[in-house]
């Protein structure tokens, strides 16, 4: 009888069993708070939530726009109500008071740099600018949580008054 040259099965099972563990225990460590938020998000929802609980869709029912996160610190957001109206003069140096009026409440925007404090779970952000003038040059700190594929986070003086929560899901 010939020896084989082939290794026992057994053996070709262990190697194949300790490779597996291997790769699992790598995968399990979880990525840090900051690493999970860095990409592009899009809105499911801004409330405001008011003092009897009571939620009201800040940008109506479908909000639209994008909130990005970069490794080196740095976001940008926009907010819009979806199916704002045009403006009539097609010119926006020429709106009404009206529609200027629709535009200032149907949207918000600001960028600048941002922060993740790991322990108590906040998101920071360092406002450069907004379309809201009252928060620029200011800090806003924001309890938050990601779970797998949406972010979520409570603005606690929002521009509208009262607080705010807002859900985003992950571009792909």
């Amino acid at each position: 009888m010939k020896p084989s040259s082939k290794p026992p099965v057994h053996a070709a099972m262990l190697c194949f069993l300790v490779a597996g563990t291997f790769s699992n225990a790598a995968f399990a460590q979880q990525k840090s708070l900051k690493e999970q938020i860095v990409g592009t998000w899009t809105y499911v929802s801004v409330d405001n939530i008011r003092p009897d609980g009571s939620r009201v869709p800040l940008f109506g029912p479908a909000p639209q726009g994008r909130v990005m996160f970069d490794r080196n610190g740095n976001y940008v957001l926009m907010t819009s109500r979806s199916g704002q109206p045009k403006f009539a003069s097609g010119n926006r140096n020429q709106g009404t008071n009206d529609e200027y009026k629709a535009v200032a409440q149907g949207s918000i925007a600001h960028f600048g740099r941002y922060e993740v404090n790991e322990a108590d779970k906040t998101l920071t952000f360092h406002i450069e600018a907004s379309t809201f003038p009252n928060w620029n040059g200011i800090e806003q700190k924001r309890p938050f949580s990601i779970n797998r594929d949406e972010l979520k986070w409570v603005t606690p003086a929002a521009s509208s008054g009262g607080s705010a929560e807002v859900v985003l899901k992950r571009t792909h």
